[in-house]
Order: structure tokens, then C-alpha cells, then sequence
């Protein structure tokens, strides 16, 4: 199955050169995406191709259930270099449905160390149990959980001292938030776009 692996590497490889000659030694040149993605590590969650982007135009991080704590120092080394190295222009935070992390974070089961890296999802379903509860339906409670989950994390990201110097400085940089549906690969904007500390403010 590795050897599958190499061979799908250099069957794609000769694709992307059949079609553009140029396209790796363009790559080894330069990075310059305009767009950092926060996302969930879940294989069924492909950055690039949910959105049609060839490599070079996606800085990505992922991570359990797509969290952007504050005391995270991976996640804050790639929003530091996105922002101020890469200077993108749009952060996306993108949960998708269906997300184990978020599942596994309130269903009262304990796994062991991701149990810690989970709380801040237990934390955001304690701030709006009264309304989760009120949803009936499992499915339903947990996609709105893994909604919620995202414009949290929007929060974060927006609030961080490396966003808010950007904006600070007058650098031009969107936080959104999108959540991803495995049922049929389409993107939901949540409406939550912060392009301020005003915004932010006024968000809080």
C-alpha cells in the first residue's frame, strides 16, 4: 500500500507538469498564499481541494475538532508566520459536521490526553446548554455544538495579539468562520467575518 502511494505521488507529479510546465519550479521559488485555513485534522477534510486551490495558494493548519487555543504554541507559530511573514489576507476557521472531536468532547467518555485539548468545545457547550439541550435531535445538537465551536474559535483567533497588531498597523486581514458538510462537500458561511478590532468588539 506505501509503494501505492509513491506511484499515485509520481502519477500526479507528471500531471500537474503535462499541464503547466513550470509549476514546481514556480512553487520553489516562492510562497505566497493569501489564505491561512484552520481546520479539523479528519481525513474526509481535504483543505486544498474543498476549495480548488493548487499548493502554494492555502497556508493550512489543522488540528482535533479545528481549536485555535491561545496557549497553543503550534497553532500560534503558523497564525505568527501567516500573518506577519506570508501577510495573508483571510484566515478561515473551518469545522465540518459530523466532527468527532466535538462528539467525543461532551459524550461523558474519557480517552486520556485529548480529553485536555477538548475542554474549551465542554466549555462552549456549558455557555449555551440551555439552547443545545432544547434541540431534540443528537445530530442536529452536535452540528450546531460544532457550529458554536467555530465562531469560538473565530474569537480567538480574532482576538490574538498577532491579529490584532496586524489591524493595528492597518494590514489587511479577514477572520471567517465556515463550516465544511461531508454529506454533500459544500462550505456554510457562518456570517461571521471580523476584519477589525471594532468588530471584534462589537462581536464580544
Amino acid at each position: 500500500m506505501i509503494r501505492d502511494l509513491i506511484e499515485n505521488n509520481r502519477v500526479w507529479s507528471a500531471r500537474k507538469t503535462d499541464g503547466d510546465p513550470e509549476f514546481f519550479r514556480r512553487l520553489e521559488r516562492q510562497q505566497s498564499p493569501e489564505y491561512l485555513w484552520i481546520g479539523c485534522s479528519d481525513s474526509r477534510v481535504p483543505a486544498n481541494e474543498i476549495v480548488g486551490l493548487d499548493p502554494g495558494e492555502l497556508f493550512v493548519h489543522r488540528n482535533v475538532a479545528n481549536l485555535a487555543p491561545p496557549q497553543d504554541a503550534n497553532y500560534l507559530s503558523v497564525l505568527q508566520f501567516a500573518v506577519e511573514v506570508l501577510k495573508v489576507k483571510h484566515i478561515m476557521v473551518v469545522g465540518h459536521y459530523g466532527c468527532g472531536g466535538v462528539a467525543a468532547a461532551v459524550d461523558g467518555q474519557r480517552r486520556g490526553l485529548v480529553d485536555h485539548w477538548l475542554h474549551p468545545i465542554r466549555e462552549t457547550y456549558a455557555e449555551h446548554r440551555h439552547d443545545l439541550e432544547a434541540i431534540p435531535a443528537e445530530r442536529e445538537r452536535l452540528d450546531r455544538l460544532c457550529e458554536l465551536n467555530v465562531l469560538r474559535q473565530v474569537r480567538n483567533v480574532a482576538s490574538d495579539v498577532f491579529v490584532q497588531d496586524a489591524w493595528a498597523r492597518g494590514q489587511a486581514l479577514a477572520v471567517h468562520g465556515w463550516v465544511y458538510s461531508l454529506s454533500n462537500g459544500l462550505v456554510t458561511d457562518l456570517k461571521t467575518t471580523i476584519t477589525s478590532a471594532t468588530e471584534l468588539e462589537a462581536l464580544i
